[in-house]
């Protein structure tokens, strides 16, 4: 099997879960989705070990110390995210492609790791007052927490050439057909 993975990076709110939950739909059988760590509060409709692995902030630390990460980042004081090794060595056993759902520095991080064998996907919104919108309508964010944000996405937008290709979120079944595309092409390609 060609151990390959796909990375999927985005602002938050541009919609990468939901273009990556409809690629593991489709390509049930090709790819397998990486779980995350982090240390951030559990969002009331999120499943630990499905969604996240959700750690307390000491447990997280710990397993820095043990290089159990592939990457890591703390993106907000406190709030650490990262890729354990042993979810990708998890998925490869299993004799599937990996597919991640990370946030921008993950991202390149991945991608520097794995090189030729990864795909990386910036999914980018058709304008920074769409996602704007998108993150107040989720209404999951308090006021300060909606603040920090949306000042990391102007941040985060700015990564999108660091990336092999990039996915315009502006329709959404437009998107998703993009996506399938070029991660079926990719996933083919030895």
């Amino acid at each position: 099997m060609n151990k390959k993975v796909v990375i999927f990076t985005a602002p938050s709110g541009a919609g990468k879960t939901t273009l990556v939950r409809y690629l593991l739909n489709e390509l049930t059988e090709k790819l397998a989705f990486s779980v995350s760590a982090t240390t951030r509060p559990k969002r009331y409709y999120e499943e630990d070990g499905k969604d996240y692995y959700f750690f307390e902030q000491s447990f997280f630390e710990n397993k820095i110390q043990e290089g159990a990460f592939l990457e890591y980042e703390e993106v907000y004081e406190g709030s650490y995210y990262g890729t354990l090794k042993s979810e990708v060595n998890r998925i490869w056993a299993n004799g599937k492609s990996v597919i991640f759902d990370v946030d921008v520095k993950g991202a390149v991080n991945i991608k520097k790791y794995y090189g030729e064998k990864a795909l990386s996907v910036f999914v980018k919104p058709p304008s920074y007052e769409t996602l704007e919108q998108r993150l107040i309508d989720r209404n999951t964010e308090s006021e300060e927490s909606l603040r920090k944000r949306l000042a990391r996405v102007q941040l985060e937008m700015t990564y999108e050439n660091e990336f092999d290709i990039a996915v315009v979120n502006d329709d959404l079944e437009e998107a998703k057909k993009n996506a399938l595309s070029v991660v079926e092409a990719f996933l083919t390609n030895d």
